[in-house]
């Protein structure tokens, strides 16, 4: 499958700006949850028609409380504004993976998926976040490894093109994950990604933008995801 679209990812790894994530901002659909108010936003009627992240249904089964929330933003200097989510694993992996699903990486075998792409105030920034729910702890470990070879594979890139920097692996008591930062073809900070797991459900988060001058912003998110993926 990876060779299959060998060529779609090395256009979209070639392909990709800064601008990115205003057209992605621009472009979301509301699928099952509402705009969110930023920070000192209007809060006017139509404001406050807007509703929080919706929450997975109650059961042990993967839904969209699995994915970061709103309150996991605002330590890393974002205010997020809008939420887009789908529970049928066919968002994008990350900017290195192309067009890559997580429905596509597991052929469809998971128990359960779902995916986020995040909106906020700062002009250029968005966030997206697959996950997906495996059979077992082995299993989910084994795609960890697989969305981490991915993700490696945009470490090195010709200069002047986009790439990622160098992993950082940690681990808690909600799972373990890895995150990189991201630089621009100038060499500048500009977001960074994280593949994530915690017992049998595992994904990948993508920052696209920088919210502020410590890239440790980046450990936080994959902290965050981490912990919401638990459950």
């Amino acid at each position: 499958m990876f060779d299959n679209q060998a060529a779609r990812r090395k256009f979209a790894r070639r392909s990709r700006t800064a601008g990115v994530a205003a057209s992605v901002g621009a472009a979301l659909i509301a699928v099952g949850v509402g705009a969110l108010p930023a920070a000192g936003a209007d809060t006017s009627s139509a404001s406050r028609s807007a509703t929080a992240l919706a929450a997975a249904p109650a059961g042990p089964r993967l839904g969209s409380a699995g994915l970061m929330q709103s309150d996991d933003f605002f330590q890393q200097g974002l205010a997020p504004v809008r939420a887009t989510v789908d529970l049928t694993g066919k968002q994008a992996l990350s900017a290195c993976s192309g067009e890559e699903t997580m429905r596509e990486l597991t052929k469809g075998k998971a128990a359960a998926y779902a995916d986020v792409t995040w909106a906020f105030d700062t002009k250029d920034t968005s966030l997206t976040e697959s996950v997906a729910e495996g059979s077992t702890d082995a299993s989910a470990a084994s795609y960890e490894k697989r969305l981490d070879k991915l993700v490696r594979g945009c470490q090195v890139e010709p200069h002047g093109h986009w790439h990622y920097g160098k992993g950082h692996a940690f681990t808690g008591k909600a799972g373990e994950g890895i995150w990189y930062t991201a630089f621009n073809g100038d060499g500048k900070v500009a977001g960074g990604v994280a593949v994530i797991r915690s017992g049998h459900r595992f994904g990948i988060v993508e920052l696209t933008g920088q919210p502020s001058d410590d890239p440790g912003y980046m450990e936080g998110i994959a902290a965050g995801a981490v912990n919401r993926l638990a459950g």
